[in-house]
């Protein structure tokens, strides 16, 4: 689903300020797996997943998604980004948020509305349609983001810390729900998250990147029992074991502090 080759990004190339973000990252993800990146704060993970959605162009190696040479944004991915409250217009309902992106597919306002309707169903939202996001919380914004993301029917989806504007009750929910979605759907799923123990939770393997410039210094497969439970599956040894290893990982090429 998605190959990643030597991919090096650098920010203001030649000038007294540049910063090299990632260098030579390679990267594989399968089709319809659920792969969390985790890695120290500002390792590159937010330019890492820009670089895969086309939003920027790397400065070195390249991205292919179903085999296709990444240029531009590709018409079977979709994004969910942390700040929902940015990524939801006001003055549109629910609905009519969700089923924006449909245009670019060519349907018809009767089927925008009808995938609309049953993507704001899968993530819980049934009854939310003709309110605006200002009268949901903030966790009930991030799902019609997700709800958006799942009506545009992407093979591959990006999440970019999408949970870290929320409080931790409603986080936990919201994972729950990714991994409900993902196994409703059977989509390829790339979850960038500064929290190792969601990554081990929700991932079926955690990469963890270098700090910058970023590089992948650790990718472990998880095994966890399904399905998997906020209780029970963070009580397994072999949760402890893996989120024990990857925390290890993040703080041994973190920056000193």
């Amino acid at each position: 689903m998605l190959e990643i080759d030597d991919l090096s990004h650098v920010y203001g190339a030649g000038t007294p300020n540049e910063h090299r973000a990632i260098e030579g990252l390679n990267l594989s993800v399968a089709a319809g797996e659920l792969l969390c990146i985790v890695g120290p704060s500002g390792c590159g993970k937010s330019t890492l997943l820009r670089s895969i959605a086309g939003l920027i162009s790397p400065t070195g190696g390249q991205v292919k998604v179903e085999g296709n040479l990444v240029r531009q944004t590709p018409d079977n991915l979709a994004v969910v980004f942390q700040d929902y409250s940015r990524s939801l217009f006001p003055w549109m309902s629910v609905a009519d948020n969700v089923a924006l992106p449909l245009r670019r597919r060519g349907m018809d306002k009767k089927g925008r509305r009808e995938a609309a309707m049953e993507a704001l169903e899968s993530v819980g939202l049934s009854g939310a349609e003709r309110k605006y996001p200002f009268q949901l919380s903030g966790g009930m914004q991030q799902r019609v983001a997700i709800a958006r993301a799942l009506a545009y029917r992407p093979t591959l989806m990006l999440m970019d810390e999408p949970f870290g504007s929320v409080d931790a009750q409603t986080r936990e929910d919201l994972e729950d729900l990714v991994l409900k979605v993902r196994g409703h759907h059977q989509m390829t799923i790339v979850l960038i998250t500064h929290d190792i123990d969601e990554s081990v939770y929700v991932g079926d393997r955690v990469v963890v990147l270098s700090k910058a410039p970023a590089h992948v210094v650790g990718d472990l497969k998880v095994d966890l029992p399904a399905p998997r439970d906020q209780i029970t599956t963070r009580e397994h040894p072999d949760f402890v074991h893996l989120r024990a290893e990857v925390g290890r990982l993040v703080r041994g090429h973190a920056a000193a502090v």
